[in-house]
């Protein structure tokens, strides 16, 4: 099969679906590979790297997408890239369809073949794909949560972890999956006072075996985000429904509870945030301000770090990328997994919580 990796055009993304090293694995099992020049610049890939690994370079996208059958991305199609798909392409990426009608009106309109990074299932029941760039992103949570509560950044200039004789900030991180874990794990790193909130009472007790007293457990209710929120430094928005738009947990109204130059960090902002206040925002200009509170909303977080991002990705995606350009009707009958993530095919979504928020498309 011919499998194509074009440049992400999202702004300040620069990660690449496939690295030099999975081009290779791919080209040695019989398989052709087009890349476009200048794909894997970001992440430090050069072309002369995927021209070594068998890779054939192409100028631009338009000859990827013509040459390709399977279309390998990170992100999700931006409107030029929808427009190159046809009934013939089998697309795999990031798509977070729930919050995004126009781009699901664009791919049931394509006729292409799209299957979610973020639907797999792995062999342990898990968010396969989703795992690595949400451990990416909750450990890049705090780093980006403690730059913004610099003076300098529009914060109230809260030095996380203290020094001796002053108080720690505050960090309330609200769910305790793969983004919550990794932000705890940092958060506790750096000597901040931690709490999280969680609905799951075993993940909860998850959280407690591994790090005792270091951290507060709180099960998840109104009036117990209400009072964390309020008396928080740094807040991260952890929350995951699978497929579905993420429910507005911190309101309007708690904002005008929480200290001037407080942070929120919406890990959430791909599938719709978890604040009602979130927008998403971009690496070029990744915060605003609203009632004192400082907004901190990318919609990639884990393209700020391209290299490590790309590697860990390709840990997940390649042996998937390799069922697939195997023929892609037999991989997803025979992985329940892999076909969990078929979210549009043949002009529909088909995949049943996607398709309960956008019922015009299924």
């Amino acid at each position: 099969m011919q499998i194509g990796v074009p440049t992400e055009i999202k702004a300040n993304e620069n990660r690449v679906g496939l690295t030099p090293e999975s081009v290779a694995e791919l080209v040695g099992a019989g398989h052709g590979v087009v890349v476009q020049q200048g794909a894997g610049d970001g992440s430090g890939f050069p072309d002369a790297e995927y021209a070594a690994a068998g890779g054939e370079i192409v100028v631009d996208a338009e000859a990827v997408f013509s040459k390709a059958e399977l279309i390998v991305k990170v992100k999700e199609p931006q409107a030029i890239e929808r427009a190159r798909l046809t009934a013939d392409h089998t697309l795999f990426t990031y798509l977070h369809l729930a919050p995004d009608p126009d781009q699901a009106a664009d791919l049931v309109d394509s006729g292409a073949t799209c299957i979610a990074y973020e639907s797999v299932i792995g062999p342990r029941g898990d968010l396969a794909l989703l795992a690595p760039m949400s451990q990416v992103a909750g450990r890049l949570a705090v780093q980006a949560g403690a730059r913004s509560l610099e003076k300098v950044a529009g914060g109230s200039g809260v030095l996380l972890g203290g020094v001796p004789g002053v108080e720690a900030g505050k960090v309330t991180v609200i769910g305790g999956g793969f983004v919550g874990k990794n932000a705890i794990e940092m958060a506790v790193g750096l000597g901040a006072r931690v709490v999280v909130l969680d609905r799951n009472p075993a993940v909860l007790e998850a959280l407690s075996d591994r790090y005792g007293p270091a951290i507060q457990t709180v099960y998840s209710t109104t009036p117990a985000l209400e009072r964390h929120v309020a008396e928080s430094d740094l807040v991260i928005g952890a929350v995951l429904v699978r497929n579905a738009r993420t429910p507005h947990l911190i309101t309007k109204a708690m904002l005008a509870s929480m200290r001037p130059g407080s942070v929120i960090v919406d890990v959430a902002i791909d599938q719709g945030g978890c604040a009602e206040t979130s927008r998403p925002t971009t690496h070029a200009d990744p915060t605003y301000v609203v009632d004192g509170v400082v907004h901190y909303c990318v919609a990639n977080m884990p393209g700020a770090v391209p290299r490590t991002s790309t590697l860990a990705l390709n840990n997940a995606t390649l042996p998937y990328v390799m069922k697939l350009a195997n023929g892609v009707d037999q991989a997803l009958a025979a992985d329940a997994g892999l076909a969990a993530g078929l979210t549009v095919k043949a002009g529909k979504i088909v995949e049943p919580t996607v398709a309960a928020a956008l019922p015009q498309f299924a």
